[in-house]
């Protein structure tokens, strides 16, 4: 059996409510889907998402580096050769993490449907219900409030709020949240890069001192600043997690030998796909290192992968898979859906959906 072509197609899909963060702010998820079919006609789709601020990606670039070099690799080969793929796929160009993963997601969804077995299944797992949190955006005192009740009383039981967009106010925005959902609601905090290393360690040890009770503290510094993202670490008592400081399993093994956090998040788009990242995974569980499973702002094929990562391998703390969440639509037909808290994978072959036409 041999891969017979690779198929892209542009999606953009609007949010029902704006995304906002201290990178960014945006209204719609852009993608680029694409699709590897094999000789019997069996279809694998994966996904590309553009993020500027954080991959530096763009749907034109990935589908130059698919259409270009790594599709002419994958034309004739076994995609039962998944590792091999993988390997060759993220060894062919520099950096393109979202066109790779969604190579690599798509030879797995391939795979998992010829077998007939959904993606969790063919990754060693069983679980096809996996917990998520839920993002609030970057907001202020007033409004955040009842934003956080609504989603509580749509069944989500984690809140991930935004902040870093102006630390004077972060602590009394936290603060509000935290009254408004009482203390059995887990609330975290994602600063994308927001805070200088003096703010992060002033905005944490407020919140710890008026016993705001937040789970962790994401990304509070820039990705590239690993000196301050130890020193924050060495400063709070509330757990610290790398976000945009880890794409690769080389930038995860500096952080393990700075000691610059106590967790990561790993990401297909950034790390390349799913066979990096489940070395991530691992290589931070053998470090005693937490970890999550997250996602870009992305369609129901990029989150059902990683729901199907984390369904599959475990995490320490729950996922961030919410990003299907915010859409109005989805451009495809089945995927995984939402019950509350709950992200919730078909039980069919592969990733259980096929892209609109």
């Amino acid at each position: 059996m041999t891969i017979r072509e690779v198929r892209c197609h542009d999606v953009s899909v609007p949010l029902h409510t704006p995304f906002v963060t201290a990178l960014r702010r945006t209204t719609t998820v852009d993608s680029l889907l694409v699709e590897v079919v094999d000789a019997d006609d069996v279809v694998g789709v994966g996904e590309a998402p553009q993020v500027w601020a954080v991959t530096g990606d763009s749907l034109a670039g990935a589908r130059a580096c698919i259409e270009g070099p790594l599709t002419g690799l994958l034309v004739g080969r076994d995609p039962y050769d998944l590792h091999a793929l993988s390997t060759d796929i993220r060894a062919a160009v520099v950096g393109n993490t979202g066109a790779t993963a969604a190579l690599d997601v798509a030879l797995h969804d391939l795979v998992a449907r010829r077998l007939g077995v959904p993606l969790p299944v063919l990754l060693g797992g069983s679980a096809l219900r996996v917990p998520t949190d839920v993002t609030l955006s970057a907001g202020d005192a007033d409004t955040l409030p009842e934003v956080a009740r609504a989603r509580i009383g749509e069944g989500f039981t984690t809140l991930k709020l935004k902040v870093g967009t102006d630390a004077a106010a972060d602590v009394t925005r936290v603060l509000a949240v935290r009254e408004a959902v009482g203390p059995d609601v887990v609330v975290r905090l994602d600063a994308n890069q927001g805070w200088s290393a003096r703010e992060a360690v002033r905005v944490i040890s407020e919140l710890e001192d008026a016993s705001a009770f937040i789970e962790l503290v994401e990304q509070p510094v820039r990705a590239a600043d690993l000196d301050g993202l130890a020193w924050v670490t060495d400063r709070v008592r509330t757990p610290v997690m790398a976000d945009e400081s880890v794409f690769s399993i080389r930038d995860l093994i500096t952080v393990i030998q700075r000691r610059a956090v106590d967790l990561v998040n790993v990401k297909l788009a950034k790390s390349g796909g799913i066979v990096p990242a489940r070395t991530l995974l691992e290589l931070a569980r053998a470090h005693e290192m937490g970890t999550m499973v997250g996602s870009m702002m992305e369609t129901h094929v990029g989150v059902g992968a990683a729901a199907s990562v984390a369904a599959a391998f475990g995490t320490t703390a729950v996922s961030d898979l919410d990003a299907a969440w915010w859409a109005v639509a989805a451009p495809v037909v089945g995927g995984p859906s939402y019950e509350g808290g709950l992200l919730v994978l078909p039980d069919m072959p592969g990733l259980g959906l096929e892209v609109r036409r």
